[in-house]
């Protein structure tokens, strides 16, 4: 069974480090634990380790970990992926919707017999994004809810369509939203704008101290959050 999914601190970190030792790794994980609510691993972590380095991982930490790997394939060869992914100790998933209806359903439908969880990439974060994926995302974003996908992946780049992505979804959807940092997304204003955590990789894990920068990561977006709460109570 998968392991819960908790909003804490609105933050999911992206484990993009395939170019660091196993060591190094861990010790990343288990400095960044307390800080975050999960751990993102895309594929060329898998490439470099293999598939049990989703176990190992586990090991370090009582997180949950999420494959960002984008399942996009056609419906059979899109479930044996997810099947995989999980049976090797993934909790969570995304998958890239653009490529339909079938194919998602297969996958959410593989995931959630074995109790795990997935995110549909409506949009992504990259300007590219901008040349194909926009004009269909809020389609992929009402697929996502009428497939029954625990959640969406829409950019913290850019936050005044994240607004559009809530409304479609509602409030019982989660929105995943990358792009905080490095991309230019400005940490809290994904969340403010309805999503449900921010993806923060390379400014916590390159940093000289990942503790410490995913401890003032979460710290300054929980007095954000703050802030704005006491400006909405005060009007």
């Amino acid at each position: 069974m998968a392991r819960p999914l908790k909003i804490e601190n609105h933050i999911i970190h992206a484990l993009d480090v395939e170019d660091k030792e196993k060591r190094q790794i861990f010790r990343i994980v288990k400095d960044v634990s307390p800080y975050v609510d999960a751990i993102k691993i895309s594929t060329p972590l898998i490439f470099r380790y293999g598939g049990s380095i989703i176990g190992e991982l586990k090991e370090q930490t009582s997180l949950p970990i999420i494959g960002c790997f984008k399942v996009g394939d056609i419906p059979d060869m899109s479930r044996r992926i997810v099947k995989i992914a999980i049976d090797s100790g993934a909790d969570g998933l995304t998958l890239h919707g653009i490529v339909g209806r079938d194919s998602m359903t297969a996958c959410i439908k593989v995931a959630h017999e074995k109790g795990a969880y997935v995110f549909m990439v409506a949009e992504m974060s990259h300007p590219g994004a901008l040349d194909f994926m926009k004009q269909h995302g809020f389609e992929i974003a009402k697929m996502a809810r009428e497939l029954g996908s625990d959640g969406i992946v829409a950019p913290a780049t850019r936050p005044d369509t994240i607004r559009k992505y809530r409304e479609i979804v509602g409030d019982d959807m989660w929105i995943m939203s990358p792009g905080v940092g490095v991309q230019g997304g400005k940490l809290g204003d994904a969340i403010l704008a309805g999503a449900t955590f921010e993806v923060v990789g390379h400014r916590i894990y390159e940093a000289p101290d990942p503790k410490q920068a995913a401890k003032t990561f979460c710290s300054s977006l929980k007095e954000r959050l703050a802030e704005k709460q006491l400006i909405s109570t005060s009007h």
